[in-house]
Order: structure tokens, then C-alpha cells, then sequence
């Protein structure tokens, strides 16, 4: 990290055209950390253009900077200013993902483009596209490793309430990709980052409440509709929901309103591991979650062409929803053993 970030602070030396991109369908790690990242860049002179792949979760539109992002996805229009910008770009930085797959059409765009690639990320086995590189897996969000680039640039961020905008991005990345600070990936490290970020005076509270205390009374409803559909499979101590476009029409839902869903799955009494698929345009999503040792993420990228965490994974498929989940049952008694252990 050390070398990348002496390599980062020579280039940031004169103003510079940035992108800041991040993985499709982007959680509150992804914007918050992107966000934060941009007003930083902005504070220090620099020229900086937020782009997402696809549109995002309405509970997440009050981060502040949301306003700037371009969403590439929106239409021809917007497809046209983000690729503009990304072929003007001096740095173009990638947060949060650690394969171009993940940026969909938008990934083509930052592979040829010819500006200086930083990769800033905790998932596993980052593909090798970036000039510069902060990657460590055992941080617990990308939000952790762009306060820790921040401080080692300005170690005397955070110091009062000019800077609570900054802290609220990356405040809302660390909380939500540890789920509230209950994962393992919940260090002290994690708890220090916080507890300066904290000195500004934002109200964690508020933030909170914005995150999972906004849900549209639809949102609601669907989670109700798929957890009367939860299926738990006893002898793999596994659970698993469904949700079918037609179920996503008739709640009305848009981005983001699936997101956590899958977590409820572990609470089902001696289920250690839950997966949620979601049919949406034309393919099937999967989101798995674990408990202990189990890894789903090693199921994910053995089945489902996915990644992410041993305990937080996800994978997607071009079949249809019901010979996704029949892919899903098949694979099974292959970890029958390692599920039972746990």
C-alpha cells in the first residue's frame, strides 16, 4: 500500500481529470466510498466525475455528492458524457470491484482508456488492469481502505464539522458492508477508523436511520411476499428465498430494494447458509450468505461464475430462475458435509 500511495500522492501533486467508477448495482460501500473518495479530490484541487455502471438504491440518494453521479445506464445521452469523460480522464479510479465484468458495457470504456488505473478494493483475486493497486482483503470495506488512503495523504482529516460530509460517505460504507458492525471483518481497526470519523460530530443515528429506516411502504411488502415463499432444507441446513420479475412488478421495486433481503435467511434456526435469487431483466441474481467456516463464496465461483467474501458472495446466470434454483438443489450434496460441520 505504502508504495501505491507515494505513486498516488506524486500524481495528485497538479490538478488532474478524474473518474471515479464502481461495481453495478452499487451498495452503500460502493457509492459511499466513491463519494468520499470525490469530495476529498475535489477539496484538493482536482476536476472529479462519479460514474455508476446502473442505477442505485433510492435509500442511499441523500450520500452526500449524489447529485454529481452520472449513471451510465441512464441512456444514449448519458452513455455518451461518461465515455467522454472517461477518454479525458488523467486517473480513473476503480472502487470496490476487483474484475472489469463487474462495470458491465462500462468496462470495455475504462480498459482502453489510456489514463493511470488505481484499484482500491477488499474483494479476492483482483484482476491485474490497474497501474496502482490498494487491495487488501482483510479490510472490511472499500470505505475503511479510502479512510486509511485519506489519512495517510491528510493525516489531520477529520478533525471538526467541515468534514462530516466526508465522514457520512465513508461512515455508511464501513457500517453497512460489516452489517452494523456484527461480521467477523469487524476489527479494531475497524472500530478506530470509526471512532475518527466520529470526531466531526455527524450523527450516526441519522445516518443509520436513512439507510434502514426509509423503505417505501412496497419495499416492505416484498420482503413480506418472499419470506412467505423461504424454503429451509433441514439435512444441508441451508435456506433459500425466490422473487420472480412478475413478484418485482407487482411491489413496484427498483434498485437497491432487494438488498439485504437475503440476510434474513440466516435466521432461521440452525441454517448456516441462505442464497436469494431474483429474476430481473433477462437473467437471475444470487446472493449467498454463511455463517462460521462455510465459504459461499467458493460455492458461488465453483457454480455461479461469482465472488465476493467467504461469508458474503453472489453470482449470476443466464437460465431461467427455476433451473437456476434446480442448479442450485444439485450442488448441494456436494457440500453436505461441510454444512452439517459448521
Amino acid at each position: 500500500m505504502n508504495q501505491a500511495i507515494d505513486a498516488l500522492r506524486a500524481l495528485l501533486s497538479q490538478p488532474q481529470l478524474i473518474v471515479i467508477t464502481m461495481h453495478r448495482d452499487p451498495d452503500a460501500d460502493a457509492l459511499g466510498s466513491s463519494l468520499g473518495w470525490a469530495l476529498y479530490l475535489r477539496r484538493q484541487g482536482h476536476q472529479v466525475t462519479v460514474i455508476s455502471p446502473t442505477d442505485y438504491p433510492a435509500n442511499l440518494r441523500w450520500l452526500p455528492g449524489m447529485e454529481t453521479v452520472l449513471v451510465y445506464e441512464e441512456n444514449a445521452a448519458s452513455r455518451k458524457i461518461c465515455q467522454q469523460h472517461i477518454e479525458k480522464a488523467d486517473l480513473i479510479c476503480c472502487l470496490d470491484f476487483s474484475a472489469l465484468s463487474r462495470l458491465k458495457d462500462l468496462g470495455k470504456l475504462v480498459q482502453d482508456a489510456k489514463a493511470t488505473k488505481l484499484l482500491v478494493d477488499h474483494h479476492l483475486e483482483p484482476e491485474s488492469f490497474a497501474d496502482l493497486m490498494v487491495w487488501d482483503t482483510g479490510a472490511a470495506a472499500t470505505a475503511q481502505l479510502i479512510y486509511q488512503v485519506i489519512k495517510k495523504l491528510d493525516p489531520a482529516l477529520f478533525a471538526d464539522a467541515r468534514d462530516i460530509p466526508l465522514a457520512e460517505c465513508l461512515y455508511a460504507g464501513i457500517m453497512t458492508d460489516t452489517g452494523s458492525f456484527r461480521h467477523a471483518s469487524t476489527t479494531p481497526e475497524v472500530h478506530l477508523a470509526v471512532a475518527d470519523l466520529m470526531r466531526t460530530g455527524f450523527e450516526i443515528n441519522r445516518v443509520h436511520r436513512l439507510i434502514f429506516d426509509s423503505s417505501p411502504l412496497s419495499r416492505l411488502q416484498l420482503l413480506g411476499h418472499a419470506l412467505s415463499k423461504i424454503h429451509v432444507l433441514h439435512e444441508y441446513r441451508t435456506s433459500y428465498m425466490t422473487l420472480t420479475a412478475a413478484d418485482l412488478e407487482l411491489y413496484t421495486s427498483s434498485a437497491g430494494d432487494t438488498d439485504g433481503l437475503v440476510n434474513y435467511g440466516l435466521q432461521v434456526e440452525d441454517v448456516v447458509m441462505t442464497a436469494l435469487f431474483v429474476e430481473r431483466r433477462g437473467e437471475v441474481k444470487i446472493s449467498f450468505r454463511s455463517a462460521g467456516d462455510f465459504s459461499v463464496r467458493d460455492l458461488a465461483h465453483a457454480h455461479f461464475g461469482g465472488g465476493g467474501h467467504k461469508n458474503a458472495s453472489g453470482g449470476r446466470t443466464s437460465l431461467s430462475l427455476a433451473e437456476t434454483v434446480q442448479r442450485f438443489l444439485a450442488v448441494l450434496p456436494e457440500y453436505q458435509s461441510r454444512l452439517q460441520s459448521v
